[in-house]
């Protein structure tokens, strides 16, 4: 019998409701614009609690979705910091868990391809030579919900990428094959986007401080590995999608 149980992630209640009689949690919520960036309260301490909570209902093996790069000591960006502490915090917890550390995802992509759909401009900040390899959202999803049962994803720490590693200028060219429309691509450099985020801190230091994890995107390269890629292939049994084939599907062209 399946239960479904809504509630909020910053209220110890809630989340000591939702473990009960739970025998496998998978974490997967984040900061954003809804919860203003909050990355100590949402990224950090309600998964602190979290881990906690399913100590005590006994839970069988736990998922957490960290990020590519946290472990590489990003001081400006607080959601790195987050998720590092957070490995740090559920491996040290005595449950059984599997980390997961995502590079970019492709459903992130979507509004930007709608939006090259109807303009044919891409804005791409900061160094376009920079690698990444996007997974696509549905094989992240299928690994997510395999690495309770999967045995070579126990107490593993696992990148997890797309089979491709892209450098940041393919992305328009690739919208450009699947919507098939010439590219018009703005490269401001990342010293433009410095000036925008120390003019916003003059009004929303805040917010000026939950740019630093975008600006740490923006001026590094989070990719995995092929021997990663293969890896993750085998312990899970699949093939990974590739950044077109997943716009493809979602695009409907």
């Amino acid at each position: 019998m399946r239960k479904f149980f809504i509630g909020d992630l910053l209220r110890d209640r809630d989340i000591h409701k939702a473990s009960q009689g739970v025998q496998y949690v998978i974490s997967a919520h984040g900061s954003n614009e809804a919860s203003e960036g909050d990355a100590e309260s949402v990224d950090y301490q309600a998964n602190i609690e979290l881990i906690d909570q399913a100590k005590v209902a006994g839970v069988k093996h736990f998922v957490f979705i960290s990020v590519l790069g946290a472990d590489r000591g990003y001081e400006d960006a607080p959601v790195f910091k987050a998720k590092w502490a957070v490995e740090k915090y559920l491996q040290a917890s005595g449950l059984n868990y599997t980390i997961l550390r995502p590079s970019g995802f492709a459903s992130n992509l979507l509004p930007l391809a709608e939006r090259f759909r109807q303009t044919g401009i891409y804005l791409l900040i900061g160094d376009p030579q920079h690698r990444l390899s996007i997974v696509s959202t549905d094989d992240l999803a299928r690994i997510t919900v395999d690495s309770v049962t999967t045995e070579g994803a126990q107490n593993q720490v696992l990148p997890v990428g797309g089979p491709e590693i892209l450098k940041r200028e393919e992305i328009p060219r690739i919208f450009s094959r699947v919507l098939n429309r010439e590219p018009t691509i703005l490269n401001p450099p990342l010293f433009a986007f410095d000036g925008l985020r120390g003019a916003i801190g003059l009004f929303n230091p805040k917010l000026r401080n939950s740019l630093g994890t975008l600006r740490t995107l923006l001026a590094n390269e989070f990719f995995c590995t092929p021997a990663e890629i293969q890896r993750l292939e085998t312990i899970f049994d699949l093939k990974l999608e590739t950044l077109e084939s997943f716009l493809r599907r979602y695009l409907g062209v």
